[in-house]
């Protein structure tokens, strides 16, 4: 239960989903009440599956291009407090990768739950170099399982917000979003200065 909860909030935290809502009411304004359920079951699909993907792959990406772990976790916590960073000052919505031209090429795209919804808004840099460590720290199947499954109902809650998004832009307002993403920014940027800090301690101790 304490690694589900753990990897649950890193990855609830790095990812952000309330962060996305401007952005997807902004995109899916002018679709139906279905078409905005659609959307945001298959960005949560693919999240769920890039997430997966990472998480089992990359430990052998990380093997073909000779990256060390602790090389991984300093470049993916530099990523992550960058993230943090930019949740914390407010500008969490130039930060992850969508501008005025993606917004515009979105809206004239059919589907958006792939690009830009999923990449690069939610599932990013790093939250996949996150897993990774994480597959390289808990290597057992029971602890693999654990993590499948977090990774599962993070995916889940993004569809629920996502639903909910005009709804809760409506209740939280974009003063109530900004605010929220910031207490979460304070943690992301914790997350990363973690990881940093590890592989640091690793690399002296080799050394």
């Amino acid at each position: 239960m304490e690694l589900f909860i753990y990897v649950f909030a890193a990855l609830f935290s790095v990812l952000n989903p309330l962060g996305a809502i401007p952005i997807f009411v902004g995109l899916t304004q002018d679709d139906t009440k279905q078409e905005r359920s659609r959307i945001s079951l298959w960005t949560a699909l693919n999240v769920f599956i890039i997430l997966v993907i990472s998480y089992f792959i990359g430990e052998y990406v990380l093997a073909f291009f000779g990256i060390s772990i602790d090389a991984l976790r300093i470049a993916g916590g530099i990523v992550i407090v960058s993230s943090g960073f930019a949740l914390l000052t407010g500008n969490f919505s130039k930060k992850r990768g969508v501008n005025k031209k993606v917004t515009k090429d979105a809206r004239q795209r059919n589907d958006i739950a792939l690009s830009p919804l999923a990449i690069p808004m939610l599932a990013g840099p790093g939250s996949m170099s996150l897993l990774i460590a994480l597959y390289q720290e808990h290597t057992s199947i029971s602890q693999k399982i654990i993590t499948c499954i977090a990774i599962f109902s993070v995916a889940l809650v993004i569809f629920i917000i996502l639903k909910s998004a005009h709804y809760l832009s409506r209740i939280l307002g974009a003063s109530g979003i900004v605010a929220i993403s910031r207490i979460i920014g304070f943690i992301v940027i914790a997350i990363g200065i973690q990881y940093i800090t590890s592989a640091l301690v690793n690399i002296f101790k080799i050394v």
